[in-house]
């Protein structure tokens, strides 16, 4: 389509592709904080947490771990939130999850795809509470003011709905931990926050326009009536180590009384 000569456009398409290489491979190694306020008259004091999802330890090494959790290490808060995919390999040593020790907070995890397709998925995920992380499997976890419900992407869409509105609790602030976004139109009466994670934001553009044909709600902080639902980017990569139009996150929520 361009009325140039084929060699000199050749240099310049390797130009570009390799300064947008470079770029995507840099911007997959920062690792970016945000925080969110949520109003509620729910709770009587502040609470204040971490959410992070999508770190795939395999995919990528203990040393972006490592980088997670020192940052974490500097926020205050009083529950750290996992939203699945944590591992995403068989060849990764729970050992190496040791690091988790250094938070000295609760953490509360539950499954995403990925940790079903390693080996002994099973057994590994119960020699996850040796590490600090509580896997809140289909089930529900009240502390003071909140209600955490945990749902693990294994179970199907039906039972998820189902799962949420028979764990919720009308006078307490509901928090929904489920590692896909799809359920929010049919819960979100009952249900006060949802956090969801696995598009990644599609993590290379153009392909956040892919994911958007297949999740309605792909990123970012979405309101409807009273309820909140928040979407992230994941703290990692997966796949190629590359970052473009998007950033691996470590969110903040801090819930204020209204």
């Amino acid at each position: 389509i361009f009325f140039i000569n084929k060699f000199y456009l050749g240099i310049i398409s390797l130009f570009f592709i390799t300064i947008l290489s470079i770029t995507a491979l840099l911007l997959a190694t920062l690792i970016k904080t945000k925080t969110i306020k949520i109003f509620t008259d729910k709770i009587n004091k502040n609470y204040s947490f971490v959410y992070l999802s999508d770190v795939h330890l395999g995919s990528n090494s203990s040393n972006h771990l490592r980088k997670i959790i020192n940052k974490i290490d500097k926020i205050d808060f009083d529950f750290l939130l996992i939203g699945g995919d944590l591992i995403d390999s068989s060849s990764f040593s729970l050992q190496e999850l040791q690091v988790f020790d250094k938070i000295k907070k609760p953490i509360i995890f539950t499954t995403g795809n990925h940790e079903y397709y390693i080996k002994n998925s099973k057994e590994k995920l119960n020699e996850l509470k040796k590490y600090n992380i509580n896997h809140l499997s289909n089930n529900n976890s009240i502390f003071q003011d909140i209600n955490f419900i945990g749902i693990d992407d294994n179970v199907k869409k039906d039972e998820q709905i189902n799962l949420v509105r028979n764990k919720y609790i009308i006078d307490k602030f509901n928090i929904i931990l489920v590692h896909k976004s799809l359920i929010w139109d049919q819960i979100y009466s009952t249900c006060d926050l949802m956090l969801s994670g696995h598009t990644h934001n599609g993590q290379i553009f153009p392909f956040n326009f892919l994911v958007r044909l297949r999740f309605k709600y792909k990123y970012g902080f979405f309101k409807k009536d009273k309820s909140n639902l928040y979407v992230t980017s994941g703290a990692g990569c997966w796949g190629p180590k590359m970052r473009l139009g998007t950033f691996n996150e470590i969110i903040i929520i801090n819930l204020i009384p209204n």
